[in-house]
This record gives structure tokens, sequence and C-alpha cells, in this order.
């Protein structure tokens, strides 16, 4: 066996600097000395903060980051190994056309039915009559041989992952370090992706000029959750969940707010035998039931093809050239890594006599590394050559080669790595087109490499320069009419709207925790010891504190209160599982938030959930920590004031926090106000501390305090944001806005107004409003106000009643509830709730 030398990228074969390296370290070397070092700690910096590694707030690490030398590539030889992939993915895609239609190249052996029938990636629910398998975009792994030649490693036909990463890169990196672009033409990216936009929507149905798109995605636990939420930003699409969808009539419907909207186009990002439970995988709780049925009704594109991962099969890069020539009448241009199927007895033959120079895998399976049969122990080489011989149809050996290697900056300067490169491809309708880029890979052990991108590594950058006054050229605009005026509400996803809401909901659960944590600290960190009216607010404050789940009803006692508070932060604590929830919900609403938007939430919770976590060991600093996590919800209300459009995000992440605020507020009052009328004062005044109204009052009635003017300012006060009587008329405004906008209500007009949603929190403030009339009208205000805890209990009640009816009417979908009743000798009637 004879050792090969992998490719130096940078060098050519007289050890001189290839020309387009030239520029590229001419740049890097005006930095001076530990410029690039430097610029490599900002670009870390900027992907923990906005990039790919910020997708989970608060996450420890970098999950993936880009080595800040980018792999160059000269004009002439990217537009070779653009003319090979484009070729190699028409070839593909007739290959599938034949697989799932006529197959007439396993009539006539050109393929083995074992590379097909027993493929996993082979979906025989998708041999529909008629149906032509869609492959709309490809990428393909390429190393480079130490003779310079480009050679296929693997063809990804399923998804082409990677692509949101190579843009990603390429943002950050023209960021920090713009004086590497000025000098050197680098190809842009952003046409590739507009090309692309426009190729989805040709591929909708005839005389649609609008259609709809959306992006199937698994979901936000997905490790390619970043990915998705970028390409369906970048190519303007639905980014949708299997729960989102639904068929009817053999259509494919989006469910919004506002009804069903149909979906013409599905850019799949989902395992392709998870789609469909009915026809597919059974079990699977991502897909979209009867989805395959619609592909048979010719209703809907899915891009690529669910069954489009056969082609996948590493196997089946021996067959690659001979099919060439079969179904294209060419030669294969961009050869492969030379690969054997061991199904074939001449193919084994060849393994044997030279097992040092093939490396073996199984002949369907991408993810699995393959083995180097010299590198095991004789007696584990003895026990594969011996599985390949019973089942040699499951084995394939592909060519041991290196790859080339790249420089990359460590902790010691410039050390060449291997690097394998990723380079995608879409269809136009009429020709293949390249991304001027890709995605290079740092192998970490180049001897297990699969096809399986890792969650952790080193990626690159890959500059495609323009040749001297070349012409860039974007796709050609489709010719669309007006469109007509839109300021929908309604047409949000309901799964969204749920987690608008329920994020508001933990932001102010969030903020609630600090506030009465903050003012319990403030009495059990004093010096001198407390007052007989402080004792008194410290246990109202310990019953609230137990009332939100923050501390144990028994560690209510100031005697152990101060020890429950500091268990609360540390994991497993209530505070740690409001951190955790915001977080969650932070990441499933990420593609409806800008950047910017996305920064602030993420840095001041990640600064919060810190400063918590230090502080949770003595009560002075747990005090500071609770000013970050009120700066946090601050943070968050002013930016979705000031940067969300008042559409059904907003409102719903809005809804959610008057709701919660509503509930609490409601909630503290009746604890405050459950004393006997001699010790209404110290529930009073602790009433104003916790609802921030203290500087109001005395501004209104200086140090008098008496029952009637506190419950107004913090119940019927429609001015004071920290008050009931806010909440509940900015809940009235936001669901009349939203029944209006969304034509949700349509069908209830003739309803009695107080059984509508808008309605209900209408109710609610006029309750509060009489009991505080009825405290003034009192001739001993003291007696009044300690008999309202029960009634504000069923305002409490009915505000969390108020929650269960959006949840039904907005997220779930289901008709109003409703009850039967009659009295004896009358017909019965139904009465119905929204």
């Amino acid at each position: 066996m004879t050792t090969q030398i992998p490719r130096d990228e940078m060098v050519d074969g007289q050890g001189g600097l290839r020309p387009h390296w030239r520029g590229v370290l001419a740049a890097f070397s005006a930095m001076g000395e530990g410029g690039l070092a430097t610029r490599a700690r900002r670009l870390d910096r900027a992907f923990e903060e906005e990039g790919i590694a910020s997708v989970l707030p608060g996450a420890a690490g970098r999950p993936w980051r880009c080595d800040p030398v980018p792999l160059p590539l000269a004009a002439s030889e990217f537009a070779v190994l653009q003319e090979g992939l484009a070729q190699r993915a028409r070839l593909l895609a007739l290959v599938l056309q034949d697989i799932y239609g006529p197959q007439t190249l396993l009539a006539e052996g050109k393929l083995p039915p074992a590379l097909v029938y027993a493929n996993p990636g082979f979906l025989r629910a998708c041999r529909i009559p008629g149906h032509v398998p869609l492959l709309h975009s490809y990428a393909a792994d390429l190393i480079r041989a130490p003779d310079g030649t480009w050679h296929v490693w693997a063809d990804r036909t399923a998804s082409t992952g990677g692509i949101g990463y190579a843009q990603e890169n390429r943002r950050l990196l023209a960021r920090v370090l713009p004086e590497a672009f000025r000098p050197l033409q680098v190809r842009q990216l952003r046409p590739f992706f507009d090309l692309w936009q426009d190729s989805l929507r040709r591929l909708g149905p005839a005389g649609q000029p609008n259609p709809t798109v959306a992006l199937l995605t698994p979901g936000n636990a997905a490790p390619q959750w970043f990915e998705h939420m970028f390409l369906a930003r970048e190519l303007s699409c639905a980014l949708v969940e299997g729960g989102d969808l639904t068929v009817r009539g053999g259509a494919l419907y989006l469910k919004t707010l506002k009804g069903l909207q149909q979906v013409d186009v599905l850019l799949r990002r989902l395992d392709g035998r998870m789609i469909d439970p009915l026809e597919l995988e059974p079990g699977s709780l991502l897909g979209v039931p009867g989805l395959v049925d619609t592909l048979r009704q010719g209703s809907v594109r899915i891009a690529n093809d669910p069954g489009s991962g056969v082609a996948e099969a590493p196997a089946l890069a021996a067959f690659l050239p001979a099919l060439c020539q079969r179904l294209l009448g060419e030669k294969l241009l961009l050869p492969g890594v030379p690969t054997l199927w061991l199904g074939d007895p001449a193919a084994r033959a060849v393994l044997q006599a030279n097992p040092g120079g093939w490396r073996v895998a199984p002949a369907l399976d991408s993810t699995v590394p393959p083995v180097l049969p010299m590198a095991l122990s004789e007696v584990a080489r003895g026990e594969l050559m011996a599985r390949i011989e019973a089942r040699p149809w499951e084995w394939a050996a592909t060519a041991s080669l290196p790859p080339s290697v790249a420089p990359c900056l460590d902790g010691r300067g410039l050390t060449p790595r291997p690097v394998l490169l990723r380079l995608f491809l879409v269809a136009d309708g009429a020709e293949w087109q390249a991304m001027p880029g890709g995605l290079a890979r740092v192998l970490e052990d180049p001897e297990r490499l699969t096809g399986r991108r890792p969650e952790v590594g080193v990626s690159k950058d890959v500059w495609v320069l323009s040749e001297e006054r070349g012409m860039i050229m974007g796709p050609p605009a489709l010719s669309v009419p007006a469109l007509k005026l839109r300021r929908p509400s309604g047409d949000l996803p309901s799964r969204v709207a749920d987690n608008m809401f329920w994020l508001g909901r933990y932001v102010e659960r969030l903020d609630r925790a600090a506030r009465l944590m903050r003012s319990a600290l403030q009495r059990l960190t004093r010096g001198t010891g407390l007052l007989p009216r402080e004792l008194l607010e410290l246990q109202m404050l310990g019953r609230c504190l137990a009332e939100a789940g923050l501390v144990p009803p028994e560690a209510a006692p100031a005697e152990t209160l101060g020890e429950a508070l500091l268990a609360s932060v540390r994991d497993g604590g209530a505070v740690a599982g409001l951190f955790a929830s915001v977080a969650r919900l932070t990441e499933s609403v990420r593609d409806r938030l800008t950047d910017e938007m996305y920064a602030t939430f993420t840095a001041t919770l990640r600064a919060a959930r810190g400063d918590a976590a230090a502080a949770g060991r003595s009560l002075d600093g747990l005090t500071h920590g609770m000013v970050g996590i009120t700066r946090f919800a601050t943070a968050v209300a002013g930016v979705a004031a000031e940067n969300m459009v008042r559409g059904g995000g907003w409102m719903f992440l809005e809804l959610g926090r008057r709701l919660e605020r509503g509930w609490a507020v409601a909630g503290q009052v009746s604890l405050a106000l459950d004393q006997p009328p001699s010790r209404i004062e110290a529930g009073l005044r602790l009433l104003l501390e916790i609802c921030d109204s203290v500087i109001t009052y005395r501004s209104r009635y200086l140090d008098v305090l008496q029952p009637a003017p506190v419950l107004d300012l913090v119940l019927v006060d429609q001015g004071n944001p920290r008050g009931l009587g806010f909440q509940l008329t900015q809940m009235h405004g936001l669901l009349d806005e939203l029944s209006s906008t969304a034509g949700l209500d349509v069908g209830a007009a003739n309803a009695n107004p107080r059984e509508m949603l808008a309605g209900a929190a209408a109710g609610l403030l006029a309750e509060v409003e009489i009991m505080v009339e009825m405290v003034l009208a009192a001739s001993d205000q003291a007696a009044a106000a300690a008999s309202l805890p029960s009634q504000l209990r069923g305002v409490e009640a009915g505000v969390a009643a108020l929650s269960d009816r959006i949840t039904r009417r907005y997220f779930a979908l289901l008709p109003a509830v409703q009850t039967l009743g009659w009295s004896p000798g009358e017909v019965p009637v139904l009465r119905g709730a929204a």
C-alpha cells in the first residue's frame, strides 16, 4: 500500500502560492501581528450573540463556529465544478423518475434491485402513476484528491442541509473582516437565494401568480432549526410544523387564526419517511396525515420529493458512470470517489486483492462512517469480511483518498487541516444553477467521515472569486399582477399565536416573581428588627410567593422564607424553571423576531439568568439578581412596543402579558385584603408597593391611606399600567380588534356581548368598578374592603376562564362550548360560551 500525501489547497505542485490565495493572504498580512486572531475572537463573539450559536438562549459553548480563513476558489475552477454538478443533478433526477416510474433501469439490469427495494429511502407509497418525483435542490460533498482533481464524495438529494450555515458564515465574516473583501472580487450569495425563491414560485399551479410556499420543519427541537428559520426568511415562505397543516379534500392547508389557507408548494426539511403517518411511518408525530394523497391529487408540489433520499445510497455511485451514458449519452464530467458495490463478485475480488486501499461501509446508509479493514485487528477484520461474504449486497467500498488540507487558525497560528467542500444547486426550471460559494467543513477525523453534518465543528466560508470585469447576473423577474393591500391579523398560524401568547404570560410570571421576591428580600435583609407592620407584610408576601408557586406553602413563614427564595433560583427551582420556559418559547418564535429583537431578548435573558444563578448564595446577592429580571421584562415590553408591527404576533404577545398580569393582580389584592379590618392598612401599603403605585398614590393623596383610593388605583384606574383596570381595558381592545380583523366572531354578532371574549373582559372590569364604588360608599371602608376577597377570587377565576376560552377559540380552533339547559315543560335551549 502506497501512502498518498494530501494536497495543500494553498500551494501548487511546484511549491508556489496558488494565484487566488495571494490576495487573501495579502489582506490578512495587512492586519498586522495578532490582527487575525483578534478578528477570530470577534467572529466567535458574533456567532454567540446573534448567529447560529445563539439559537438556544443561555446555552453553553459554541455548537458551530467559522474559521476566519476562507476557502477561495478560482472562477474557472468553480465553473468546472458547476458544470459537473449540474450534469450530476440532471442524472440523479432521471434516475429518481425511473425508480418511481417505469423502473426500466431495474428491468435492464443497470441497477440491482437490492439498492432500491431494500433501501430505507425508497418509499413505495410515492410510486404514484403520472407523478414525476421532484428533485428541486441538490448538494454534493467533494474532496480534492492528491492529484488535484475534485471528486464527489457523496450526493445529497433528500435535503440540502448546510446552506443556511454558509450564508451565516458569509454575513458575519463580511462584517468582521470587511478589509479582506474589499480588494477581492468575491461573488455574492444573495442572487442565488433570489433565484431559489423565484424557482419555488414557478412550481406553483399554472395561473396562480402568487402561490403559497411553506417550509416544513420538525420544529425548534431539531438541530437544523436555525437553518430552517433562516431559509424561511430568505425565501419568503411560511415556516410550519406538521401540526400547522391539515389535508382536506385532497389539498393541503395551513391552519391560521382566520381559517384554512391552501398551500401550493412545500419545501420539505423533514425526513421523507416521517411526512405522512397514514401511508409511511405510522408512529410519526411530525408529519401530516394524508400528505401523500395530495401528491396523488397533484394539488401540492413537494421539494424535494419525499422519496428522493433513495439516491443518497453510497453504493449508487458505483453505477453512475454507466447510468450517465445510458440516460444522458454523456461521460460523467465530475468523477465520484471510486466505489465498489460488493454485491458484485468482481468487486469483492478487487477488495480482497487490495484491502488496504479501500474503506468499507453499508451500501445504503451514508450516516455510518466507513472502516479501513487494514486498520482493524486481525480478528475484527476477519469478522467484517465474514459479514460481507454472508450478505455482500449490503456493503460498499470506497477508495481511500485523503482529502486536501487548507490553512486554519488555531492557537499556534495557521495550521493545515483536512477539509470537505459542500456545494449547493437549485433547478430554475430550465437548468441547474450553483450557489457561488458553499460550506467547507474542517474534518476532525477524516477516517470517520460520514454524510451527517456534526452538531459541533468548525466550518469555512467558501469564496468564489469573479473574473475581472465579470458580470453577476440575477434571476429574471417574474411578472406578478398588482397585489391587494392587506393588513391582516388572522393569517398567523395558530401554533405561533399560541407560543406568542404563552411567551407573554411567562415573561410576566418571571417579572412578577422578581417583584415579589425583591419586596420580601428588602425586609429580610434589614439589619434592624422588623416592625410589627413589616412582619405582617412579610407574612402576606410569603402567601403571595406560595400562591405564585415560587416557594412551598410550608416555607411562607418569615423564618424559612429566605432559604426557600435562594432555592428557587437554583437548578430545579421555580425561578430557574421560569427562565427555561421563557428561553424555550423565545426560541419557538425566533422566526417572528428580527435579529435585533432576538438579540435583545436573549442578551437580557442570559444576563438575568446569570445574575440570578450567581446571586443564589446570599440574600443580599439575590436582591441584586432580581434587578436583571425586571430589566429583561422591561426590554421585552420596550421591544414589543417599538419594533413589532401591530399584527397577530404582537397582539397575542401583548394579550398574554395583560392576561397574566391581570390574573396576578386580582389574586394579590384578594390575599392582601384577606385580613381583619384592623390590619387592612398593612395590606393596602403592600398593594401599592407590589403594583409599583406608591409614587402615584402619594402624588394624589399625600400620606393619607384609605381603602377606596388604593383600590381605585390598583383595580379600576385604566391609566395605571400595573393595575387590574388597565389590563382588562387592554384585553378588551385586543380581543375586539382580533375578532374584527381576523373575522373570528362571524356568526356571533347576535350573541350576548357579555358572552363574547371582548365582552367578557368588559364584564370583569364592570365587576371591579362596582366593588370599589361599594367600598367608597361604605361608612367603614376597612370592613368593606375586608369583605372583597371572595369576590376578587371570582374575578381571578374569570380571568383564568378567559384564558381557557382564548385557547379554545384561537389555538385549538374548537367550536364554542355548548350546554343544554331547560326548565320543566320548556323546549331545550342551547346555551353557548365563546
